[in-house]
Formats: C-alpha cells, structure tokens, sequence
C-alpha cells in the first residue's frame, strides 16, 4: 500500500469513528474518548451510559472488503490487545474500574467519493447512507458485547 491510500485509508477510518461516535451520542451515550492510546494499542471510542462503559471498535470498509465489512479483522490477537488496552484505560481511571464493562463492534461501510453536502450527524441512523466529509457511510452492523 502507497503511503497516500494509507492515509486515506486512515482518514475514512477516522471519519468512520466519526459517524459511529455520533450515532452513540444520538441513542444517549456519553463519550468520554475517542482514539484512546497505549502501548497495547488504540481503543476507538469509549462511551458510558445506563451505568456501564463500552469499549467500541469501530471498523469502516467498502463493499469490496476481504474481510467480511470488518468482522474478520477481530482475531483472537486483537482482542487480546484490545483487553489489555482496556485494563491500562481502567488502571489510568481509577473512577470506571468497578463499572460494568463490554466490547463492541461497530461495521461501517464506506462508499466512494461523492459531491453531495454533508449529513447532519445528530440524525444519523443505523442502516442508512449519510454524506460526510466527501464519502458515503452507512452504519452496517453494530454487535453488542463482542467478546461474550
């Protein structure tokens, strides 16, 4: 991969975030960080609310994806680092330790460039195409507690 369609690759990641960020706040999540780093790796968004904390991975794609919109990007290594990055979160924030916690999994899909206005994001809805940022995106599947 050039390193051009590598940061395009990076910056429709990150827009994905974006939309899938808003779409949480819209069901009356709290987002308390997005692109969490550590040494273990990057937690993609972390929202609380209903009393619990959720860890979010968030994996946008197009529809000609090898890996199935993103689901079968979640190896058994990823995930291993994605809970080790959880316990550094909850040993950093010392308040959320004795919170329930789960892991998410958002899939979106990401169609190419387009011209039309950006989409209000309070509206976004799962399932439906919206204009962000000169792409397509649809929030194509969210699966709750991913690691049960």
């Amino acid at each position: 991969m050039t390193a051009s369609r590598k940061r395009q690759s990076q910056k429709i990641g990150m827009l994905g975030e974006e939309v899938v960020a808003a779409w949480l706040i819209s069901q009356g999540w709290q987002l308390l960080h997005s692109r969490w780093r550590c040494r273990w790796g990057e937690l993609d968004l972390i929202v609380q609310g209903e009393g619990m904390l959720i860890f979010v991975e968030v994996k946008t794609r197009s529809d000609r994806s090898w890996d199935s919109g993103g689901l079968l990007a979640i190896t058994p290594q990823k995930q291993a680092k994605l809970w080790q990055a959880a316990e550094i979160f909850l040993g950093e924030f010392p308040q959320w330790a004795d919170v329930p916690c789960r892991f998410d999994l958002a899939l979106v899909r990401c169609g190419g460039a387009t011209s039309f206005p950006d989409s209000d994001l309070s509206r976004v809805q799962r399932g439906e195409s919206l204009y962000y940022q000169g792409y397509e995106f649809a929030i194509a599947d969210y699966l709750v507690s991913i690691f049960d």
